[in-house]
Formats: C-alpha cells, sequence, structure tokens
C-alpha cells in the first residue's frame, strides 16, 4: 500500500522532514517513489515552516495512497494557511 509520510533529513537536534510517498513496507527515511514537498518545524524568522504540491497530493490520493496521521494535520494546516 502506498503511504504518504514524513521522512526525516537535517542533522542531531535540527530536525527536516520531506513530505513522501512510498510503498508502507519501505523504510522510514528509505526508497520513496516521490517526494511532494517538507516541513520544517524549527523554522525561525523568514524560512519556510511547510511546502506542500497539492495537485500530486490529490495525484497520489486519488491512485489509492494513504496519509499518515501526522501529514493529515500538515495539510489540513496547509490548506487552512491557503485558504
Amino acid at each position: 500500500m502506498l503511504t504518504i509520510r514524513l521522512a526525516r533529513g537535517g542533522s542531531k537536534k535540527r530536525p527536516f522532514y520531506h513530505i513522501s510517498v512510498t510503498d508502507s513496507r519501505n523504510a522510514r527515511d528509505g526508497r520513496f517513489k516521490e517526494r511532494v514537498g517538507f516541513f520544517n518545524p524549527v523554522a525561525a524568522g523568514a524560512e519556510v515552516r511547510l511546502s506542500v504540491n497539492q495537485e500530486r497530493v490529490s495525484y497520489w490520493l486519488s491512485q489509492g495512497a494513504q496519509l499518515s496521521e501526522r501529514v493529515a494535520q500538515l495539510l489540513k494546516e496547509a490548506a487552512k494557511a491557503a485558504a
């Protein structure tokens, strides 16, 4: 099953997450089909905290992909910010 979930990047104590589409059996930071955005929880100042390509997320959802809980929250937040 395809899952849209977070993959951790960044250095120690400075997390950075890619929002990626992957097979649910793959490792968290392993192989992925496509990266559709990013989330920077420690963004400060003019840094971008959340960026999502809504068109690609819609496409993958139409193909049967499932959202992780955290990604669902982030997408709701992104939709609220866009409106």
